[in-house]
């Protein structure tokens, strides 16, 4: 109860001042809050509207909800004796689909709703760790992960999902020594368009773009703090062809500000800082919210939730509940959460 009396007036005394589009879209009322325990670890989840969502989690467990989370489905895969650890899920409209990390890595589908899967791809290189995977419609998807030769892992289906071949490094940037991803919310990976871009860290915090969904490559450096095993972006998005958001920071550091979030307004060729050494620091998914002409956008971390309203330049945060993703509903009135053991929904 506190909490959500606490985030009503937050949210009172920020849009008391002036009406706008978000505003309208962002109605000033209490938030509702419901939690939902989940015994493991969820990092992948994907967003039908406010009532359906799918969720991807350790200990090789899936589920999904078509009531707004008042029942839900869940079951596990192992292969073998082993649980797989799920990071990555995309839904289509004739399929969902699971993607583990590690070695061997399996791409898994199913068109029953989880009743039943089939193996669409499998990576057994040394270092094979996948970090996120999306579609740019019902036909053509990709996923990226750590490299494993000289660039980044890319794989591209464009038949539904049902085979996917790994995209050579001659048609990649080559990355650099210590370069990888994160794994750690499903949105390394952003889709507008025929566009894709793919967000690095470590060594380098960079944006590897194509405008072809995936056929040529080009890469456009960020400032975004890098150079050290866990720095970088952690995730992306864009609100259209031209505008996007990175976000990241240090994730041994998550109170340090500075060079943790960068905006851009040619489709990712330059970035420049926002609220640099202001709050918040670390967070590891960025989202923009629905119907709020690109002001509105929601960030979470295991540091907490924070809140911008004017596209990212200064930010409010919202509480310090710790979570890795989050999914907003396209009616932009409800988004779905997800952390260690509990998925919540908040509604306005």
């Amino acid at each position: 109860m506190c909490i959500r009396i606490s985030l009503l007036l937050l949210l009172s005394l920020v849009f008391s001042c002036k009406e706008t589009s978000l505003e309208k879209s962002f109605q000033i009322k209490t938030p509702t809050f419901d939690t939902f325990p989940i015994n493991a670890s969820v990092r992948a989840i994907e967003v039908v509207d406010e009532l359906n969502m799918w969720f991807a989690a350790g200990e090789g467990m899936f589920g999904y909800t078509e009531d707004g989370g008042n029942s839900w489905t869940q079951d596990s895969i192992k292969i073998g004796d082993k649980p797989l650890e799920f990071r990555a899920i995309a839904i289509t409209e004739e399929a969902v689909f699971l993607l583990s990390t590690g070695s061997p890595a399996y791409l898994l589908r199913s068109e029953n709703k989880g009743q039943s899967w089939e193996e669409v791809y499998k990576e057994e290189l040394p270092g094979t760790y996948y970090n996120s995977l999306k579609f740019w419609d019902k036909m053509e998807g990709i996923a990226v992960g750590d490299p494993t030769e000289s660039c980044l892992s890319v794989i591209i289906t464009r038949d539904g999902g049902k085979t996917w071949k790994k995209v050579s490094c001659e048609s990649l940037p080559q990355a650099a020594e210590g370069e990888a991803g994160f794994a750690a919310s499903n949105t390394n990976i952003a889709l507008r368009g025929d566009h894709v871009w793919l967000a690095t860290g470590g060594a380098k915090a960079r944006i590897i773009h194509s405008a072809d969904k995936g056929r040529s490559w080009e890469v456009y450096d960020t400032p975004i703090i890098q150079g050290g095993q866990m720095t970088g972006i952690f995730s992306v998005d864009f609100l259209d062809e031209k505008n996007g958001i990175i976000f990241g920071g240090d994730w041994e550091k998550q109170d340090a500000q500075q060079k943790t979030k960068a905006i851009t307004n040619d489709g990712g060729k330059t970035w420049r800082l926002v609220s640099n050494g202001d709050t918040p620091g670390f967070r590891s998914c960025v989202q923009y919210v629905p119907g709020s002409s690109g002001k509105g956008i929601l960030a979470v971390g295991s540091p907490g939730i924070s809140y911008s309203m004017d596209a990212g330049e200064s930010w409010v945060n919202l509480n310090d509940e710790g979570f890795y993703t989050i999914r907003i509903a396209d009616s932009g009135k409800a988004a779905w959460l997800a952390g260690k053991n509990r998925i919540m929904k908040m509604s306005w």
